[in-house]
């Protein structure tokens, strides 16, 4: 009997939570609080710039993911596992979102494998998975002699990154299901036998009923 894949987004499908909000809190709260807030400042006028329309919003967060992570420079692994859970406990799992949650957890009581596919830090995601037995495909932290330097191994994980990095770990297994909120979800939707639009953005509404797909949760009108 072959195995059944179910892969799900993180940030906007099975949490509110937003990782990049969390670690700013975190950050706040300790040594690098300065750091942080002209990291903050220096970004306003471009995030000010993509909620007008002017500057495209998912290359904008993807930019601020790897930038981000400069602030995980120096960590060795039990120290981004300590942030990482604090950015889960606090922020992932405080906000998620309960009706996603229990149709994912159904499906892997019934024996299928969940992979969580999401842009969010590899160990911050592990964290997450953890908590639903899943298996967390996220974006990989540069480590050298087990300490993070504070870039990204290759792109962020989300839109086509994504998908072939889920294909990459797929093989040849079939994805039966996939659950995504935003346009960018858009490729590893289509790769499902079974697209899940979820809380869906006026994008991936649109793409939902184009192609029959199903919508989990109300349209998102942000």
């Amino acid at each position: 009997k072959s195995e059944v894949i179910v892969a799900s987004d993180v940030e906007g499908t099975l949490t509110t939570g937003e990782t990049w909000r969390a670690l700013g809190r975190y950050y706040q709260q300790n040594e690098q609080r300065g750091a942080y807030r002209r990291f903050f400042a220096a970004r306003m006028p471009g995030f000010a710039l993509m909620k007008l329309g002017v500057k495209n919003e998912a290359t904008y967060k993807e930019r601020w993911i790897a930038d981000l992570a400069q602030f995980f420079a120096g960590m060795d692994v039990a120290a981004l596992e300590q942030v990482a859970a604090w950015v889960v406990k606090h922020e992932l799992w405080a906000k998620r979102r309960p009706d996603v949650v229990a149709e994912l957890e159904r499906r892997r009581e019934v024996g299928r494998t969940l992979i969580l596919a999401s842009g969010i830090y590899q160990p911050v995601l592990e964290v997450l998975a953890a908590r639903l037995g899943a298996v967390a495909l996220g974006t990989p932290l540069e480590m050298k002699g087990g300490v993070a330097t504070g870039r990204l191994v290759g792109e962020v994980n989300t839109g086509e990154a994504k998908l072939a990095r889920l294909t990459a770990w797929l093989g040849r297994r079939t994805l039966s299901a996939a659950y995504g909120d935003t346009e960018a979800d858009v490729p590893m939707l289509t790769r499902a036998e079974e697209a899940v639009a979820v809380y869906p953005d006026a994008q991936l509404e649109e793409a939902a009923h184009a192609r029959g797909w199903r919508v989990l949760g109300a349209p998102s009108r942000t």
